[in-house]
């Protein structure tokens, strides 16, 4: 396959083939011709004016350690077989390199550009060991900005003076690997992450790509797909080697967002450790980099940029093949698993989180240090799922992560409600098994997202269902904030919503939007400019939430006051009902479990509560919390008088009254 992305120069030297043993590669002995070079230079400015020891000290001192150069002049080599450079130059790079590989190359190179002491080399300098007149144009495309030098990043150019009088400077990272140094510098390798393949749809379109000598590829990877495993499994297919990066790992948050300038950096480097080290670079949320992707045109080897988003035609470079990532189904991640913990420690409750393949490896490390921890041999599947909720955790001022993970058994519901809550939990988990079966979710520009509404009079489990869904994904519950979304300017509202959609889906939150009849309200007649504008808003939440790749989460207590289209676009319609006395009656049993005692003396009478107390979950739990706060300041356990204390508050607040023969009057 072709390994680069920048068209070849045919500027050779005309005397290349004379100048190295027949059949040798010319760019071997680069360093070597350089440095004879060198001592005619010297032998010439001597020949031609007065005699300067100082050269000549200078050059006998580099001679004399010339065998000692043979590491260097071996990564020069590597380096120009890497990046595809003529023998040429190869030595022009030489010359660049000669003040950093030895004191002496250094004052050798001031002096014989015309300085007291010692300096860089000067490009007319560099022509003249290169065998090149300064006055041959050929000559001077070496070091035009568009050369294969300069354009990879090899070479730069300091000051503005004219073209022959300028200095020639090698980048720290290039300075460093014709040293001999491997190891990418600090601030790139925070970006690399490990290369982990997957057998995945789009990894026969890459390869086929890779094969053909496309220099960029584009992968068009939404949520939940395995971008970076499918491109990783190209190069796998073709035994290259692959270097991955993710531009998410630059440092950002909502109040500091990515400098543009950063990302742009950021690109450049790793192009350059790429063709440094000879590998294809995966360049994973390169969607973040956008316009800043023709750096990429920079490459010596070719490029697989992953993003969540289709290729965009404005960032300026020609267009790349695309492809379609594919999902992961329960059972390729199962098997990846199994591989990294062994089997059984993926239960059903591991399969459903969607994780990409790297970030099952990087949960899985966490796992097994975890458990080491705490003394165990292995990890179980409750420290598997701390650990992929410590890697989806947000640091979002929206998104909602509480100590405590809740789950099913933490909802007292009727029968019918509690199915239907854990069905859609079920069509969660099964999701990706479902894609993979064909397009009957997601066609016809559908997104491939779930949504659901919980209908229901306040503290009926609404906000704690949306949690049970959230902790079984391993997931932050990204919750609205409706005062920061809706704004009185035009157009505002919908461009805090698409922010809102697109922030959850990037993070793989369940989106939460509680009082949702207050966004999401029926359209009406329109007789005045409001009400255009706030039909506007209406439409554009329907057709966004059509096109969710995410989990969408309504929640209302007056469901009769949402628009009625809304209907098709939710697939489920959940409904909390009040709590009925054998409900109350499990509700009620349920907090106090929470409990470590209650007082033997002064039992809870729990039959009593649910018969008279007509109350939903979310002001049992308050009655169980205030009676816990009673009980504590005094310093003994909750009694069945803390909690007639605590629902007589509860019941004054609420503006009710009890009318039960079996409860007695407050006193």
């Amino acid at each position: 396959m072709t390994t680069s992305a920048v068209p070849d120069e045919t500027s050779a030297r005309p005397d290349e083939r004379t100048a190295t043993p027949e059949g040798a590669d010319p760019r071997s002995g680069a360093a070597a011709r350089v440095r004879a070079a060198l001592a005619t230079a010297v032998g010439r400015r001597s020949a031609l004016g007065a005699p300067q020891p100082a050269l000549a000290d200078a050059l006998a001192a580099l001679q004399a350690d010339a065998a000692g150069l043979g590491a260097t002049d071996v990564a020069l080599a590597e380096v120009a077989d890497l990046f595809g450079l003529t023998g040429t130059q190869a030595e022009v790079l030489a010359v660049a390199q000669l003040p950093d590989v030895h004191p002496s190359g250094h004052l050798l190179t001031g002096l014989l550009s015309g300085d007291t002491g010692a300096a860089r080399p000067t490009v007319a300098l560099a022509l003249e060991l290169a065998g090149r007149s300064v006055a041959d144009p050929a000559a001077r495309a070496l070091l035009d900005a568009a050369g294969r030098l300069r354009r990879t990043g090899l070479l730069e150019l300091d000051g503005d003076d004219a073209l022959t009088a300028r200095r020639l400077r090698l980048p720290d990272r290039v300075s460093a690997r014709l040293l001999g140094v491997l190891t990418p510098p600090p601030g790139v390798d925070r970006l690399l992450v490990d290369p982990v393949p997957a057998d995945a749809p789009g990894v026969e379109e890459v390869t086929a790509a890779l094969a053909a000598g496309e220099p960029l590829v584009w992968v068009h990877a939404p949520l939940g797909t395995a971008g970076s495993a499918v491109a990783v499994g190209a190069c796998r297919a073709l035994d290259v080697d692959v270097l991955v990066a993710d531009l998410e790992r630059l440092p950002a948050t909502p109040a500091a967002p990515l400098d543009p300038l950063v990302v742009r950096a950021a690109v450049r480097d790793l192009v350059l450790e790429a063709g440094l080290t000879g590998a294809v670079l995966v360049l994973a949320g390169a969607h973040l980099a956008g316009p800043h992707l023709v750096e990429t045109d920079r490459a010596a080897v070719p490029v697989v940029a992953v993003g969540r988003g289709a290729w965009d035609a404005h960032w300026g470079l020609p267009l790349p093949p695309s492809v379609q990532a594919g999902r992961l189904t329960t059972t390729d991640r199962a098997a990846q698993w199994d591989r990294l913990l062994g089997p059984g420690v993926a239960t059903r409750d591991v399969l459903a989180l969607r994780l990409t393949p790297e970030q099952i490896t990087t949960v899985a490390r966490r796992a097994v240090a975890d458990a080491a921890l705490v003394g165990q041999d292995a990890p179980d599947a409750t420290t598997v799922r701390a650990a992929a909720r410590r890697l989806s955790t947000s640091g979002s001022s929206r998104a909602r992560s509480s100590g405590t993970p809740a789950s099913l058994d933490d909802l007292v519901l009727p029968d019918r409600t509690r199915r239907e809550v854990e069905r859609l939990v079920g069509w969660v988990r099964d999701r990706d098994d479902v894609l993979a079966l064909g397009d009957l979710h997601g066609k016809g520009g559908k997104g491939t997202g779930i949504s659901a509404l919980f209908s229901g009079s306040p503290g009926t489990g609404k906000t704690l269902a949306a949690h049970v869904l959230a902790d079984s994904l391993g997931a932050d519950l990204f919750q609205v904030d409706l005062s920061a979304v809706v704004d009185k300017y035009i157009g505002e509202t919908e461009k805090n919503l698409e922010r809102v959609f697109g922030q959850a889906e990037s993070l793989g939150a369940v989106l939460f939007f509680d009082e949702a009849d207050s966004l999401f309200g029926s359209r009406s007649a329109v007789n005045d400019a409001r009400d255009r504008y706030a039909n506007q808003e209406v439409s554009y939440l329907l057709q966004r939430m059509e096109a969710s790749e995410g989990v969408t989460i309504l929640a209302t207590n007056l469901r009769g006051n949402l628009d009625p289209a809304f209907a098709r676009r939710l697939h489920f319609m959940v409904h909390f009902p009040d709590p009925d006395e054998a409900t109350r009656a499990r509700l009620w049993q349920h907090h106090l479990d929470q409990l470590p005692t209650t007082d033997p003396a002064d039992p809870v009478d729990v039959p009593l509560l649910a018969r008279a107390l007509e109350l939903a979950g979310g002001d049992i739990r308050n009655i169980v919390l205030a009676a816990a706060y009673d009980a504590v300041a005094e310093r003994r356990s909750v009694g069945m008088r803390d909690v007639r204390t605590a629902a007589d508050r509860e019941i004054a607040k609420l503006g009710r009254r009890v009318g039960h023969p079996d409860w007695p009057e407050p006193a």
